[in-house]
């Protein structure tokens, strides 16, 4: 005759709240995802930043590049647009888009996630500490210069007026033909020194902005909060990009050098690329680009942060069903 089971063999069923395919998985960082989340967030983000506001780095590139050989006076940004437009129609301000396309993706991806990583191993427990969120930044931007930098390097070549190459792949071949593979990171410590302090002023600026404005209004919705990560954001990439312009002029010389009339550099030393600037276009040749630069991260910032956070968002309501 058959008899129940006993008790210690019945089979327990699971909590109602369990998840096998969760605890399977990461568990969720300090903003409840996990860091794949982090970087599908700053891919989408990273990528619609930098293609929306391309034809002002375009700008940046060509007032940066100009004087590089001889001393020239001061181009404006009315004159640098107006002088593509003529010779070039609307395609010039797009040259070199596709290397952006390839290159922002997957170092922002590495940009944001390695960000959100580092600040919950930095916090210990205090979320509103701004050194960790620059200290965090700074991690951040180390980690992803190593990605996108070789881009950049090609970016910044088609961007230029005549510029030799015809696409990302003939460019790519070339150098590494021509210059060898190191010619695509020779500006990498510049871009490093440049973005460490870019971003450590960025992203504490804007942390501790975004943390104000919500306690200014703390039961907003989810478009006012919008408009707050859009208001954090542009106020944060405006600052850091005037206060770091003198180095990212040094980059570009540096990514572009040899090429369409451009000074060939004996090393990537800073200081020599500075020096070369200064002796031939005083010290307002280090502040080349600054307007359209600054034009061009303030919106870029606040389109960035306002996806990156509206991204987050979704996950969040996603891992929470």
């Amino acid at each position: 005759m058959a008899t129940d089971a006993s008790p210690q063999l019945r089979s327990v069923p699971p909590p109602s709240d369990f998840h096998p395919e969760i605890s399977l998985s990461q568990s969720p960082t300090h903003d409840g995802l996990h860091f794949w989340q982090f970087m599908i967030a700053g891919s989408i983000a990273g990528t619609v930043e930098h293609m929306a506001m391309f034809p002002l780095d375009t700008l940046k590139t060509r007032m940066q590049a100009l004087g590089a050989s001889c001393s020239v006076q001061p181009v404006s940004v009315r004159q640098a647009l107006g002088s593509i437009l003529k010779l070039e129609g609307p395609p010039g301000l797009y040259r070199g888009i596709a290397a952006m396309g390839l290159g922002a993706g997957p170092a922002h991806a590495v940009y944001f996630s390695v960000y959100e990583l580092s600040k919950q191993v930095l916090s210990r427990g205090d979320p509103n500490n701004s050194m960790v969120h620059a200290a965090s930044g700074v991690v951040a931007t180390v980690t992803s210069d190593a990605v996108f930098t070789p881009m950049d390097m090609v970016k910044q070549r088609l961007q230029l007026k005549n510029s030799p190459y015809k696409g990302v792949a003939e460019c790519v071949r070339m150098v590494v033909m021509e210059e060898g593979i190191g010619a695509f990171y020779a500006s990498y410590r510049t871009t490093v020194i440049m973005n460490a302090p870019f971003t450590a002023v960025h992203f504490a600026t804007y942390e501790a902005a975004k943390r104000e404005l919500m306690e200014v209004s703390p039961d907003t919705a989810n478009d006012e909060r919008l408009v707050i990560h859009a208001t954090a954001g542009a106020g944060a990439g405006a600052l850091a990009a005037a206060l770091t312009t003198p180095l990212d002029v040094v980059k570009t010389q540096l990514q572009c050098q040899g090429v369409c009339g451009c000074d060939k550099f004996s090393s990537s030393s800073i200081g020599n690329v500075i020096e070369t600037i200064v002796k031939k276009d005083g010290y307002r040749g280090l502040m080349r680009g600054w307007i359209p630069r600054t034009l061009f991260h303030a919106p870029a910032a606040a389109i960035c942060w306002s996806i990156y956070e509206a991204s987050k968002s979704f996950f969040q309501q996603l891992n929470s069903r």
